[in-house]
């Protein structure tokens, strides 16, 4: 009987401390559970956020480019500005012989040779900031530095090729000195356009012009350029008044269709880029 007590004792605290642990068992599965639903309403509690689109004014690659744009011009300004000078004079003034190579050292053309290369990487900036507006699907399938790159690089071989071209023209078609003398004139509005650009895409990257006055800024400064090179080329090959349609012809055929086969040799490029990509 004694037995019986105990027994049923035993079983009966057996069975509340099974109950027990089957609670806290059921309560900490149920605190996990309600942990695991409230981690996940609050992961789904939030929304996706928007990229913010690419801008050339945070782009680190182009602002590395201008500053060492601003040390270059500035480097070649102090020390070759006797000679940048002596260039503005012999383009306005009209002087039988060219001085180019007998007046600079070599020091002075290499800092022309970098004043050129700065022209090309801001006239490549203008174009890679246009491009930029007008087509932004572009920046974002290929990376904005090679297209940079691209865009300088046609700005160069456009100026090689130009270069050239008169360089063969002249040899055809006029003496030697005459075509040093343009080459000159021609050497001395590269160095300047590069001068006037600078403060343009200052103003172009970090102050965000809209394209209607990228494309009229713009525009003035290459319409103000051929006119001061067709200014020189009546100085330099214009004798006759007969000689005057021919002279509009040559220009027309070397130095506005030139520029329109750079734009869309940039367009063609831009497409290809685009289904590379």
């Amino acid at each position: 009987m004694i037995g019986d007590t105990i027994g049923s004792s035993y079983t009966d605290t057996l069975l509340l401390f099974q109950q027990g642990q089957f609670a806290l068992a059921k309560a900490d599965s149920d605190s996990l559970q309600l942990a695991v639903t409230h981690a996940t309403q609050e992961a789904g509690s939030g929304f996706e956020g928007t990229p913010i689109p690419y801008s050339p004014r945070t782009d680190d690659a182009v602002s590395l480019t201008l500053l060492a744009c601003f040390f270059l011009s500035s480097i070649a300004l102090s020390r070759g500005k006797k000679f940048l000078s002596q260039q503005v004079k012999d383009f306005v003034l009209h002087r039988e012989r060219a001085s180019i190579f007998d007046s600079s050292t070599a020091a002075d053309m290499r800092y022309l040779l970098v004043l050129v290369l700065q022209t090309c990487v801001l006239a490549g900036i203008t174009f890679f900031n246009y491009f930029h507006d007008t087509s932004p699907a572009l920046m974002s399938h290929v990376s904005p530095l090679l297209l940079l790159g691209i865009y300088v690089g046609f700005c160069l071989a456009y100026f090689l090729l130009k270069w050239s071209l008169y360089m063969f023209l002249g040899w055809v078609f006029f003496d030697k000195n005459r075509t040093n003398m343009w080459l000159e004139s021609y050497s001395a509005l590269i160095y300047y356009a590069g001068f006037a650009l600078f403060p343009f895409v200052l103003f172009l990257v970090y102050f965000d012009l809209s394209l209607t006055n990228l494309i009229i800024i713009g525009s003035i400064i290459l319409i103000f350029a051929k006119i001061l090179m067709f200014y020189k080329w009546i100085k330099l090959f214009f004798h006759q008044f007969s000689e005057l349609f021919l002279l509009i012809v040559y220009f027309c055929a070397l130095e506005i269709i030139p520029c329109l086969l750079l734009y869309q040799g940039m367009i063609r490029m831009n497409n290809i880029l685009l289904i590379k990509f």
